[in-house]
């Protein structure tokens, strides 16, 4: 009885390495030494074939309780204990340590990000998605600015008329961009606001307000609309993961206007909460294949789409999310197709 216990025991932990396996990749190193500048994302990448899988492997590892607190000089190791892997971290300054929640002799903002900083900046500011087209329309809007300019920047004084709340000390300039239905069944997924920058309200009467322009990302122009800031946190730690659902969507858009899209560009997708997109989830991008004309058969033919990259969604709306491009091997393009990774 003991023994078939033990070959039991044996055969489900054969059987959940052989299924972890193909998650390494073959040429992954066996120790890695954190450098100023490198992400999760990256280190994941040097010894995973999926990336995204790193926090269950994390996960699976008792000694690293926090995986977002690793530190340049640290390394990294991916070994096998009882024939299960292990990332065991070494400090910078030797000794060999158990990443358990405790007081850090170094502070957390120099912890290593998930992803570079410099692309976290570039998606903190991507805008919203709205569904009521009331909600702009009745916003209050702006008129004018002083000494009747009407290209305003950070340290201007704008004038905008509308109803203004005396509980609501400073609005985000919004203006409005695309609207964007489903192809296939013509239903409104959502309108596209585009964020211009920050005002705090210097005055009030009647229904025309003074704001100071405290910061703006574009120049402030009239019948840009002023809306309360949106409550949604991002931070530049996330857990990569697969959707919980099937997702076959589509690029529908890039809030900064290129036509092109590389790595760390933002994208608007046509799926979102509804669909089952959560905050870290990943999905695989496919280039949509390109129409021949088949001179054998005298028809077109469309050729499969091809993988060219990965993005995680850091935003996500009832039915669209923002998504961020963390891998690129090709360039790609609106209608470029997302799915599970």
């Amino acid at each position: 009885m003991r023994k078939t216990l033990l070959g039991l025991v044996l055969l489900a932990a054969s059987v959940w390495v052989q299924a972890q396996e193909p998650v390494f990749k073959e040429d992954h190193p066996d120790t890695y030494t954190v450098v100023k500048g490198d992400t999760l994302w990256d280190i994941s990448g040097r010894f995973l074939r999926l990336p995204w899988k790193w926090p269950e492997i994390w996960h699976a590892n008792p000694q690293i309780s926090n995986p977002h607190l690793i530190y340049p000089g640290d390394v990294i190791s991916l070994v096998y204990i009882d024939g299960q892997p292990r990332l065991m971290v070494n400090r910078g300054n030797g000794g060999t340590i158990k990443l358990s929640p405790q007081a850090r002799v170094k502070p957390i903002a120099e912890a290593i990000p998930t992803i570079p900083l410099e692309a976290i900046n570039s998606f903190l500011r991507a805008g919203r998605i709205i569904e009521d087209e009331a909600i702009i329309n009745n916003a209050p809007y702006v008129i004018g600015g002083e000494a009747e300019s009407v290209v305003l920047g950070a340290g201007n004084k704008v004038y905008a008329r509308g109803n203004f709340s005396d509980n609501v000390p400073a609005y985000e300039f919004y203006r409005r961009g695309k609207t964007y239905v489903n192809p296939e069944t013509g239903e409104l997924l959502g309108i596209h606001l585009q964020e211009i920058g920050n005002g705090n309200v210097a005055a009030v009467e009647g229904d025309i307000a003074t704001l100071n322009v405290t910061r703006s990302r574009q120049e402030v122009l009239v019948d840009d609309r002023l809306l309360e800031s949106e409550e949604r946190a991002v931070a530049s730690t996330f857990f990569p993961s697969e959707p919980s659902q099937q997702i076959d969507g589509l690029i529908m858009d890039v809030p900064n206007g290129v036509t092109q899209i590389g790595q760390y560009d933002v994208v608007l997708i046509d799926k979102g909460e509804r669909d089952g997109l959560t905050v870290g989830n990943v999905l695989a991008i496919y280039k949509t294949g390109e129409v021949v004309r088949d001179r054998v058969m005298n028809e077109r033919v469309q050729l499969p789409a091809e993988r060219a990259g990965l993005l995680m969604v850091f935003r996500a709306y009832d039915k669209m999310s923002y998504g961020i491009v963390l891998q690129a091997s090709r360039q790609m393009a609106i209608l470029d197709q997302v799915r599970n990774p």
